[in-house]
This record gives C-alpha cells, sequence and structure tokens, in this order.
C-alpha cells in the first residue's frame, strides 16, 4: 500500500497497521514529506509512543486508543487522542495541545514543561506529577498522588481526586470541583479570590467546558517544606 494516503488538498491519513510506527513516527518529524498539515493516524491498537517527539504546528487525530507515552515531548502540534491512552500521555511536553477523548492511564502529563493536556474522561494515578508549567484539564476524575511534587503549572479536576493530592507541591495551582480523598504533604486549601476565578474559568474555556468557576476549591503549597528544621535532623 501507498505509505501516504491524500484524504484533501491539505489532509493525509497514515494507516499504522500498514505503514507501521517507526515510519508513521519518522513521516511526523519530517513534514515537508507529509502532502498536508492534517495527519488522521487510523488503527492505532493501542501501539506505543505514536505522535512522540513532535516539533511542527501539525494538527494529528488518532483514530483510537493508544499505549505509553502517546504525544510525548510534544512541541506546537495539535494532537487528539479519539479513544483511552496508557501511562504517560503528553509526557515531558513543551508546547502544543493534546486532548484525550477518553481516559488516561497513569502519569498523564508527567514532568510536562508547557502546553494545554486536556482529558475527557477520568486519569490514572500520579496524574501530573513533577509538572513544570503545563496546563491539565481533566474531566473526571484523577487518582492517587496526582500533582505529586507539581513545580509549575495548574490542573484542573472537574470530578474527584485520589489520596495524597498535591503531595509536596512547589508552586503550581490546582483546582477540584469534587471531593479530595486526602491532601498531600504541604497542600491545603486555598481561597478564591478574582484573580483565581478569572484564571480559572479562562481554563476551563479553552478546553471547551463550561462550568462555574465558583464550584471549584483552589489547593497549593503551605510552603512549610521550602526550609529544614534543626527539629527534624534524626529523621535523615
Amino acid at each position: 500500500m501507498d505509505t501516504l494516503t491524500p484524504r484533501t488538498a491539505d489532509a493525509v491519513e497514515l494507516d499504522l497497521s500498514g505503514v507501521g510506527l517507526r515510519e508513521t513516527n519518522r513521516l511526523l518529524h519530517h513534514p515537508e514529506e507529509l502532502t498536508g498539515t492534517t495527519v488522521t493516524i487510523s488503527h492505532p491498537q493501542g501501539a506505543h509512543s505514536v505522535a512522540a517527539g513532535l516539533d511542527a504546528p501539525l494538527v494529528i487525530t488518532v483514530a483510537g486508543h493508544v499505549g505509553y507515552y502517546a504525544a510525548g515531548m510534544n512541541q506546537q502540534a495539535t494532537i487528539t487522542v479519539d479513544g483511552n491512552c496508557g501511562p504517560g500521555v503528553a509526557e515531558n511536553m513543551m508546547s502544543g495541545r493534546v486532548r484525550v477523548r477518553g481516559n488516561a492511564s497513569q502519569s498523564a502529563g508527567a514532568t510536562a514543561h508547557g502546553g494545554l493536556l486536556i482529558i475527557d474522561g477520568d486519569a490514572g494515578a500520579r496524574c501530573g506529577i513533577s509538572m513544570k508549567g503545563v496546563d491539565i484539564v481533566v474531566g473526571g476524575n484523577v487518582g492517587h498522588s496526582s500533582a505529586f511534587m507539581a513545580q509549575a503549572g495548574r490542573l484542573v479536576v472537574r470530578g474527584d481526586a485520589g489520596d495524597g493530592f498535591g503531595d509536596s507541591i512547589y508552586e503550581a495551582r490546582l483546582y477540584v470541583r469534587g471531593r479530595v480523598a486526602s491532601l498531600g504533604a504541604d497542600c491545603v486549601a486555598k481561597d478564591m479570590g478574582p484573580d483565581q476565578l478569572t484564571e480559572l474559568a479562562g481554563l476551563l474555556e479553552a478546553a471547551g467546558y463550561d462550568d462555574d468557576p465558583a464550584e471549584y476549591t483552589r489547593y497549593g503549597s503551605a510552603r512549610r517544606l521550602y526550609h529544614f528544621h534543626t527539629d527534624n535532623a534524626n529523621a535523615y
């Protein structure tokens, strides 16, 4: 079969079952070889590292479920997964936009520095772990230890959050509409002022949701872990 299947003058389909993962990602890394900037990846069948490491303003739709590290290290691209994702979707993303129409497994958006990650369903454990500037909006619930050591960026959870939420958090800002099972070390509820309501409204709008920001609770660092206390020396 042909590697590239033209769909319109500016669109192309890559059939992963025929093209293969290595060649598909190679073409996405060299968009000058594509016949368009709008790409559909068909028959992913749970493949790993689909559309990983991109650095071009491509618009990509993955038509099905994917395995781990889909859209990892993304820069510039707009990627939509019409299905569920395994661990580490959008891991270490730098810029661009990634949307998962289904659920995501653990460590979604881990260590990501920028861009916007939207998960319409639920996200598993450690969503946003060590996030460093990314914005993440989760339409459903997040699992335990989400936002663990979250350094910068914003996480919005439209559902509930599991145990240890925001454990050892730095300066990331967290918003949850539902119930939090338990907060991690140094994570506390904070007031929602006009600036926070405006910020949250903008994040929800960018993700395509119209919730009332006043329904959310904000969480952040109490900053008690920033300094070493000699009283705790025997613990080390």
